[in-house]
């Protein structure tokens, strides 16, 4: 509990500090304009006070003036943009009571310099940050509708998103991140969700609607020597936008196809002098996109509410403490997978789904997944409650900045499942519900040593536990024996499995703590070296008890046997702990003004993992307690990039890397059915290499386009007792699956997109610009199975969205948008279904959703 209220107390201490803060009134204004000297309405400015990162958002107004009062005394940088024009970055002194003169010119945008990143803990323009990393504006995810990590890899497609339900969600990048197939809590990610420099452990993260995001940063590779959590995959560094001095309200609402409203507001300004909060609201509702023909309702819908408060408090012009708090509460009918084919087997035919299925006198209603139907028997729930708080402070000391962020999580998940996809009463009972709670620390100084030398240096503590609630729980039906079991006499026992079934009591804990540093040394003023450790400690323990209950109550030791081959009881604990070095050089060189390379050769590592969902048995059936812990994954990464203007408004960024991975951790399926779940196993090795390419161009201020493309080989370099695929159960119980390919890559996967903008234009008397926009993104086929299936391969699909609109000088935007305009049929995963009788299901995507989007903002000064 002390942990839950820290934060509240911390505040509370602070709010005499805050009432006595004192300073004086002050201000920035000029007139916008193009080289021709003409005014510009509706461009966008951003007032940064460059002690506190306190920013005040505004537009120019129809005679391209704006201004802003009240700042605090300081020093500030003014950021001017707008779609087609090259950003515009000033540094002014405001003095008190006094407002300094800004004017300023836009030109054609280039696109290196109209985006600043923070990928590396300081604010660096894009082109020049020695690391592959792709940016997307708050502004363009608002407007492409990508409001999750799921819309997210549309757009970017070194990203990969997988995800049947929130718990069983994965992020990876360039393939690599978690392993494909059921989450098992006691592995972490490989790449690192931050929001505002928080770490959120679970990927049930991922599923959150964006709340008021400012800016999307996706670091590819290992980044341990810079980030508090260790990532070996890469990042997601999601900025959102700070309270402001400046009163602005934002208010979105979105309607469309399915049933889908979504509304979204912000609301900023001071509370008092030196204080300034920001309150945001976002919820999301639509009808479910399958139809469960046994009940008549949808399933797979959203229903999404999410709140999130921010308070500044600028105490002087060196220290800024930033207080957030957020809660998310989603209860969603979901989610199933829908049957997509039979695979013909090793097995007997009568253990085989088509005999199963007519022995029970079943019959699917519809085998193509694109029928969209499912006759599920048991409620589909993903209820979940995500939230937390976190305290930042940012102090501008010797000559850098010293950042302290500590935070509280918690995940409560809710569920209800049918495991078996089907309306047959095979395994009506699949929950893991459970609590988890994290504590983070992190400390971080950022700044110059000297003239040549500055220094990225911190330490990182993280703490997690996570407890069943009350237990995970599976449960069998009727129908159970017949799919779990050889057809005899003694399996045929009426009611032997029918209510037979577990509770597993689980008790994890996690304890970890860095220290990272990385330098950076100008040697000349074209060539940079920065070299960078990390030491890591790690320690984890479990207690797992799975008790089994139900089903045919029998003193016959044959029925027993036939039982507990289906579902045993087991206990066991593990308590593990790891050290590791770990680091990476990198070398970067100006060629030319326009011409930036970097080379890089990296160390990374995933802690030591445990088996949370039970571990394999032996011949007479007592667990196998060496496969309760997971050996740590040892990473091996080199990159090579270039990133390039050719030409004005043009970028062309190139980057290729080679990354190996060492007792890679990978999911597997028990050879025996008393764990359906699966567990964890190491794969001997792996590669994943590839070329990436980004572009972005503007024609001229009113055409611009960008693309990205990833070309993408991964493979199992040594997997010799890997689980048989699919089509081959009822052989070998293992296969050796060396040089197949990895889940979840495609090949090629490529993203472009366009924009054309009419300026000057008029919309029911109000100025502005008429804009239209698309963009389309192509992931050739991938396989969706642990071991290369020929059933289970995931074909390429190429999706095209596209939207219309105006926006207003005055600040408000109305657009026409689609997605999946074509109305492609496509599958986001594919999966086995339990019992290995040949029947496989899947995840169809999305379908053809159209809509209207209207934004408006209103901000003191407009």
């Amino acid at each position: 509990m002390f942990r839950r209220y820290s934060i509240v107390v911390t505040l509370a201490l602070l709010l005499p500090v805050i009432a006595a803060a004192q300073s004086g009134p002050a201000g920035v204004g000029g007139v916008v304009k193009d080289e021709s000297g003409a005014v510009i309405p509706g461009a966008s400015i951003r007032i940064v006070n460059e002690a506190s990162n306190a920013a005040v958002d505004l537009f120019s107004d129809e005679q391209g003036a704006y201004r802003a009062l009240d700042l605090e005394p300081g020093r500030y940088r003014v950021e001017t943009t707008l779609d087609g024009f090259e950003t515009v970055v000033n540094r002014v002194v405001v003095d008190a009571g006094q407002a300094a003169a800004n004017d300023v010119v836009l030109s054609p945008a280039r696109f290196s310099q109209s985006v600043v990143v923070t990928a590396r803990r300081t604010e660096e323009v894009a082109q020049e940050v020695p690391i592959p990393v792709s940016v997307v504006r708050g502004d363009l995810v608002a407007d492409a509708g990508a409001f999750n990590v799921n819309r997210l890899k549309e757009m970017l497609p070194t990203v990969q998103f997988y995800s049947t339900n929130p718990r069983n969600s994965a992020i990876n990048i360039r393939g690599l991140g978690a392993p494909f197939g059921l989450t098992n809590d006691g592995i972490e990610p490989g790449v690192g969700l931050y929001i505002d420099g928080v770490f959120y452990a679970r990927p049930a993260s991922a599923t959150l609607d964006f709340l008021d995001v400012d800016q999307v940063e996706v670091l590819r590779g290992p980044q341990g020597t810079l980030f508090g959590k260790n990532t070996t995959a890469g990042a997601i560094n999601v900025t959102t936008r700070k309270p402001s001095f400046t009163p602005a309200t934002e208010v979105e609402l979105n309607y469309g196809n399915f049933g889908f409203v979504q509304a979204k507001a912000s609301v900023t300004g001071p509370l008092m002098k030196n204080v300034a909060g920001r309150l945001s609201f976002s919820g999301s509702q639509r009808d479910g996109v399958l139809l469960n023909t046994r009940t008549g309702d949808d399933v797979n819908d959203l229903s999404n509410l999410g709140v999130r408060g921010q308070i500044l408090f600028a105490a002087s012009d060196a220290i800024a403490v930033t207080a957030a708090i957020d809660h998310t509460r989603q209860r969603p009918k979901g989610y199933t997978q829908v049957v997509a084919g039979v695979a013909p087997t090793l097995r007997p035919a009568n253990r085989q789904y088509p005999q199963i299925a007519a022995d029970l006198g079943y019959a699917h209603p519809s085998f193509n997944a694109f029928d969209r139907v499912t006759d599920v028997d048991t409620p589909m729930r993903s209820y979940q409650d995500l939230g937390g708080s976190s305290l930042n402070v940012d102090w501008r000391v010797w000559k850098g900045r010293l950042t302290s962020t500590t935070a509280w999580r918690f995940w409560d998940w809710k569920p209800s499942n049918d495991r078996d996809f089907i309306g047959l009463d095979v395994t009506p009972v699949s929950a893991a519900p459970s609590y988890q709670t994290q504590w983070t620390q992190e400390v971080r100084y950022a700044g110059d040593l000297a003239p040549n030398v500055n220094l990225v240096a911190g330490g990182f503590f993280f703490r997690q536990a996570l407890d069943s609630d009350p237990s995970f729980k599976q449960e069998q039906g009727a129908a159970a024996a017949r799919f779990l079991l050889a057809p005899t006499p003694n399996a045929a026992t009426p009611g032997l499995l029918d209510g037979y079934g577990f509770n597993q009591f689980l008790e994890f804990r996690n304890v970890s703590a860095a220290t990272f540093g990385q330098i950076e040394w100008s040697v000349t003023d074209r060539l940079r070296l920065m070299p960078g450790l990390r030491f890591n400690y790690d320690q984890k323990d479990v207690y797992f008890d799975q008790q089994v209950y139900g089903g045919l109550q029998t003193t016959d030791p044959a029925l027993i046997a036939l039982q507990l081959s289906v579902l045993a009881p087991q206990t066991y604990t593990a308590d593990v702990d790891d050290t590791n070095l770990s680091g990476q050089m990198t070398a970067a060189y100006r060629v030319a003004n326009s011409v930036n390379t970097y080379a890089t050769y990296a160390t990374s590592f995933k802690s030591v993992g445990l088996n949370l969902n039970g571990v394999p048995t032996d011949a007479i059936g007592r667990p196998v307690l060496s496969a309760a812990t997971v050996k740590p994954e040892d990473v091996r990464h080199i990159e090579v990039g270039v990133k390039t203007e050719p030409f004005r408004g043009v970028t062309a960024n190139f980057a290729v890397y080679d990354t190996e991975i060492k007792d890679f951790q990978a999911q597997v399926v028990n050879a025996s059915v008393g764990v359906l779940r699966g567990y964890l196993a190491n794969a001997e090795k792996v590669r994943v290499r590839g070329l990436e390419i980004d572009l972005g161009a503007s024609v001229n201020s009113h055409v611009s386009f960008y693309g990205a493309a990833a070309f993408t080989d991964g493979k199992y370099v040594s997997f010799p007792d890997a689980p048989p695929p699919l089509e081959e159960t009822g052989g070998p119980q293992v296969k050796d699956v060396s040089g197949s390919d990895l889940p979840g890559i495609s090949d090629v996967a490529i993203s472009f997109g366009g924009e054309y903008v009419t300026r000057g234009g008029r919309f029911v008397g109000r100025t502005g610009e008429y804009f239209g926009a698309f963009d389309t993104s192509y992931r050739s086929s991938f396989s969706s199975s642990s071991s290369a299936s020929t059933y289970m391969v995931v074909d390429g699909y190429a999706l095209l969205n596209a939207r219309i609109g105006f926006r207003a000088a005055d600040s408000w935007t109305l657009s026409l948008w689609s997605r999946n305009l074509l109305d492609k049929e496509y599958f986001d995963l594919l999966s086995a279904a339990p019992g290995n009788t040949g029947l496989y299901v899947g995840q169809p995507g999305d379908g053809r959703t159209v809509g209207v989007t209207m934004r408006v903002t209103f901000r003191s000064g407009n």
